[in-house]
């Protein structure tokens, strides 16, 4: 019993090399989401633009979507915003925006200083659709099926690279079902 003792901080440790290992395979940016396979959570928020005008999840159907979480106070968001303008000008998909937690004064001059790219972003100052969707922070980008349906949850940055090998794959076969009907 007392020779069982002196391994057990060496099999304490080593379990824990495990766990850890494989925590460093893990990929940070592949947030699960319990809402992807599920329709769009019901919102009535306003438009950042317009705070007469009321966006809801009806907004978002028909197209193959992009909603990108973005704010002023987030400097990542600054980075990837270039490759939000040339994003948004493939036809294939809509790009909205979704300002979580922000000044409303403060994010429309913004969008005005380095180009406003998407046809239009929702207003969320609470940060409810934001806690509806489980956004941790921004950046975060959801891709919805012309069915209204959350497919893919990326958190973090878009560049060209995440692009092509996160995005494309799937706006492709997106498109594919659309065509199809499905």
């Amino acid at each position: 019993m007392g020779k069982l003792i002196r391994f057990l901080p060496l099999v304490l440790v080593i379990a824990l090399g495990v766990v850890l290992y494989r925590g460093l395979s893990l990929n940070p940016q592949d947030m699960p989401s319990a809402l992807v396979g599920k329709t769009m959570p019901a919102f009535s928020l306003q438009s950042l633009n317009n705070s007469e005008k009321m966006v809801t999840q009806a907004d978002l159907l028909g197209d193959i979507v992009l909603i990108n979480v973005w704010a002023t106070w987030c400097p990542t968001c600054k980075y990837e915003h270039p490759y939000l303008v040339d994003i948004a000008k493939d036809p294939q998909v809509k790009l909205y925006g979704l300002n979580y937690k922000d000044n409303r004064d403060g994010a429309m001059q913004w969008l005005q200083n380095y180009e406003d790219p998407y046809v239009f972003s929702i207003f969320d100052e609470e940060g409810t659709l934001g806690l509806d969707l489980g956004v941790y922070g921004a950046p975060e980008t959801f891709v919805i099926d012309h069915h209204g349906i959350i497919r893919k949850r990326f958190a973090g940055a878009i560049d060209t690279r995440v692009w092509r090998r996160e995005f494309e794959p799937l706006i492709a076969q997106l498109v594919e079902e659309k065509k199809q009907g499905k």
